[in-house]
């Protein structure tokens, strides 16, 4: 739905409007009013590049990264993860508290949309309803609406109510890593539209997690009436958020996005007065333009550019390990030869995962041997990766009935991603290395966005993808991605996949996985408070996730960023980035 009218701004949204319109504690209460009481002037300009343009800017319209980076700018959530930590902490809401299966939270007073409507609790729940709720009279539809609503919310929410009486006290201060997460609240501190309650209709240990996710990002209610009854107007490309910057104009052709700063901000910053997000397909261009000055942070940087960026002076080379997975899909439901267990073990072991990591990717990931990286809850250190036996692979081929081969196409996209920085060569890696046992590939390659939806409508024999966390919990691999999130009874018996018209499917599980097993623990670890059995139920997930090989397990990369020598007090951060309110600039 991105429109490809390149004068959309924000001046023009703001006159149709009217012009007013893994596993950590929770961090205790920090008080971000102080901010506020003191906010500082922005001065220049910070322009990040990176390999693809948005697809759109409503958070609820989106499963891509890409459109995250400018969202994250845009709109705020309830609860946030601190700067650069994957521990809790107060977002919109002051206070928070989970007893149970009730979450209770107060809110933060004083904020205003960017339209200059005052934010309540009723934003939330026309925000929930929105994203959840295909009964509601603004839903914008189950094409419009994300696969992140059923998991993020939608799977565990009975009831969104405002008003009551704030958030319950709790003790202790900080809970135990991932168990039932709470932290300390002062009972009362808001009345009316500043309160609201959220009944789970089972206990799920991520879910205060949850709220710290990008999906769950807070909307505006009347850019939510408007969106449904004005043609005009259109929350993938007019944005309204609470957000450190606000919207100022998209220009497609150029693949250019301008954010401004926002003045009323509740948080820290802005310190820049305007952020612009530009796309630069290629790594090495990219890193010469950030050299060069036409740019100040970048990223999807592949092992070639790391180079130029680390050997430049003008720019320094920023990195940490990712949170992240990187891997090969085989789309079940469509190809009858993945259905059998021997021949995604077979392709599994002739793909040598060591040589793309370690020659095309050139250090800047490791091999991964199941679903999650070392970081998160619930790492199983027993499982080694597949290594590269092309023996094996044909035996097991000739085991299953596939001695003379097959032949599939591997749809990948063009542009680099943190999980994959080289997608072509790796894919030509592949391609090469079933060869050898006689399966012939056929590579399909996209640009981003227009491969994403080909993926989400099951279009592909198998795929490259892979998945940065939204909020470090196994939950958000394991179930996000491998469970295909409909009951049991919608399978057909002794069947271990899933046909992609059954309805509520799961449509991020590109494999089209449906082992009954795997979704007993999966489901069983969601509402597990205790984080010892938690762990231990993800572990035997990782197994059978590994030894089932609905996935070819590619790598964990590193999170790199180019970032030059003017920009200062920027960091990488694993989850939500970039964190831009906070960075300054010289001259």
């Amino acid at each position: 739905m991105t429109s490809n009218d390149t004068s959309v701004t924000r001046r023009n949204l703001l006159k149709a409007a009217g012009g007013a319109a893994a596993s950590a504690s929770v961090a205790g209460y920090v008080d971000t009013d102080e901010a506020n009481d003191v906010q500082q002037e922005g001065s220049g300009t910070v322009t990040y590049a990176r390999g693809n343009d948005s697809g759109t800017l409503d958070p609820q319209n989106t499963t891509s990264g890409e459109d995250v980076k400018v969202t994250n700018q845009l709109y705020d959530t309830l609860i946030e993860f601190e700067p650069n930590k994957t521990t809790l902490q107060e977002g919109l809401a002051t206070q928070y508290s989970m007893d149970g299966t009730t979450v209770n939270l107060t809110l933060r007073e004083g904020v205003t949309f960017h339209n200059g409507d005052e934010f309540t609790a009723e934003d939330f729940v026309a925000t929930y309803r929105r994203f959840t709720d295909s009964d509601y009279q603004y839903y914008p539809g189950d094409s419009y609406i994300s696969a992140y609503g059923p998991f993020t919310l939608g799977n565990w929410v009975e009831n969104v109510s405002a008003g009551g009486s704030g958030a319950a006290t709790t003790d202790g201060g900080q809970a135990n890593e991932t168990d039932a997460e709470t932290t300390t609240a002062q009972a009362g501190g808001g009345q009316g539209s500043y309160t609201l309650t959220i009944e789970l209709n089972e206990p799920y240990a991520p879910f205060l997690r949850n709220l710290a996710m990008f999906a769950s990002s807070v909307l505006s209610r009347r850019a939510i009436e408007r969106h449904a009854q004005d043609q005009n107007f259109s929350l993938s490309n007019q944005p309204v958020g609470t957000g450190a910057f606000q919207f100022e104009s998209w220009d497609t052709g150029n693949q250019r996005i301008r954010l401004s700063r926002n003045p009323d901000y509740w948080g820290e910053g802005p310190y820049v007065n305007e952020v612009v997000f530009t796309a630069i397909g290629s790594n090495t261009t990219r890193a010469q333009t950030l050299i060069s000055g036409g740019a100040d942070i970048i990223d999807g940087i592949g092992a070639q550019a790391s180079q130029i960026v680390r050997n430049a002076d003008a720019a320094e080379l920023v990195e940490t390990q990712g949170i992240n997975i990187g891997y090969l899909a085989m789309n079940m439901a469509r190809r009858e030869e993945f259905r059998n267990k021997k021949v995604r073990q077979a392709i599994s072991y002739a793909v040598d995962t060591e040589a793309i990591v370690n020659t095309i990717f050139r250090g800047i990931a490791e091999q991964a041997s199941q679903p999650i990286p070392q970081k998160v809850l619930g790492y199983n250190e027993s499982i080694d990766p597949y290594p590269h036996d092309p023996d094996q692979a044909q035996q097991l081929l000739e085991g299953a009935g596939y001695e003379n081969g097959f032949e599939f196409e591997l749809a990948t996209f063009k542009n680099p991603r943190t999980y994959n920085p080289s997608p072509i060569q790796a894919a030509q890696t592949v391609k090469s290395n079933l060869n050898e046992v006689g399966i012939t590939v056929n590579i399909n390659q996209q640009p981003f966005n227009p491969f994403l939806t080909y993926t989400e409508q099951g279009k592909h024999d198998a795929c490259f993808l892979g998945w940065m966390t939204d909020n470090a919990d196994p939950d958000n691999f394991y179930y996000a991605l491998l469970h295909p999130q409909v009951s049991e009874d919608k399978l057909q018996q002794g069947q271990d996949w899933v046909s992609w018209d059954t309805e509520g499917f799961n449509t991020l599980d590109v494999a089209a996985w449906a082992n009954r097993e795997f979704m007993q623990l999966t489901e069983q670890a969601q509402s597990t408070l205790d984080r010892d059995k938690r762990a231990e139920l993800y572990k035997q997930a990782g197994q059978l996730a590994h030894d089932e090989a609905p996935w070819v397990f590619i790598d964990h990369a590193k999170e790199l960023r180019g970032v030059a020598n003017r920009v200062q007090d920027f960091q990488i951060a694993p989850i939500s980035g970039p964190l831009l309110n906070r960075v300054k600039v010289e001259g």
